[in-house]
């Protein structure tokens, strides 16, 4: 019997290597996909982070969020001791007002994922001072540091921009898969044309990939990503 728990899956993976690959992927969706069919919930959608988890801004989970926020669904995370170095991914959790779940810590909760917070804050900043503290005694040895010819070899690399765009269209393609489902269920509905999808995509309290309301250009663009017929 399902209790009506109704989830929003959030996973990570830190290089964009391992967004194509799958790798780390399988291993979260699985882990949160039993743990729904234990629970009879559904996952009603899934987000995912291709990131390093140094960095504070992260989009993905903002979208998870303020979709969890507005449905008043309940955030679900295959591993929060994955993440617990991360303050800035633990403080935006617990002062996000959104229930979550997570699979590897069941119990932990507002304050748990607080305390878990100021010591992640405080090992950083320990890391940091140690860092400085260790290239200022290789300065002091003569140690020239950095690689004066560090752009050019990123460009002979071929990263930048060409690395943030495929993460961009990965995120994407992966909240497209996700609604494909639900536009093949308004479509069956009688709701068939794109203006009319979108209007009931908003009815049903789903949000676009960008946390706005559906117009005809973001179903279109769904739409095609998934080769809905």
């Amino acid at each position: 019997m399902s209790d009506g728990l109704r989830l929003i899956a959030y996973e990570r993976v830190s290089t964009v290597r391992q967004g194509r690959s799958g790798l780390g992927l399988e291993a979260q969706r699985k882990s949160i996909a039993d743990f729904a069919a234990t629970r009879g919930a559904e996952v009603a959608a899934s987000f995912t982070e291709v990131e390093s988890g140094r960095r504070s801004d992260r989009p993905e989970l903002h979208r998870a969020l303020h979709l969890a926020r507005v449905t008043g669904a309940t955030l679900v995370i295959a591993k929060l001791d994955r993440l617990s170095r991360n303050a800035a991914f633990l403080l935006t959790l617990r002062d996000s007002g959104v229930r979550f779940l997570a699979v590897d810590m069941p119990e932990a909760n507002d304050l748990t994922v607080g305390i878990m917070a100021l010591v992640a804050e405080q090992e950083r900043r320990a890391i940091s001072q140690r860092t400085k503290e260790a290239l200022a005694a290789a300065r002091a040895r003569g140690v020239k540091l950095g690689n004066p010819n560090g752009a050019a070899a990123l460009r002979r690399a071929g990263k930048g921009g060409q690395a943030l765009r495929a993460t961009v269209s990965a995120n994407a393609d992966a909240f497209a898969a996700d609604l494909a489902e639900v536009i093949a269920d308004i479509r069956a509905d009688g709701h068939v044309s794109l203006r009319a999808i979108a209007a009931e995509l908003t009815r049903r309290g789903i949000r676009t990939r960008r946390g706005g309301l559906w117009g005809v250009s973001n179903v279109r663009g769904v739409i095609e990503r998934v080769a809905i017929r």
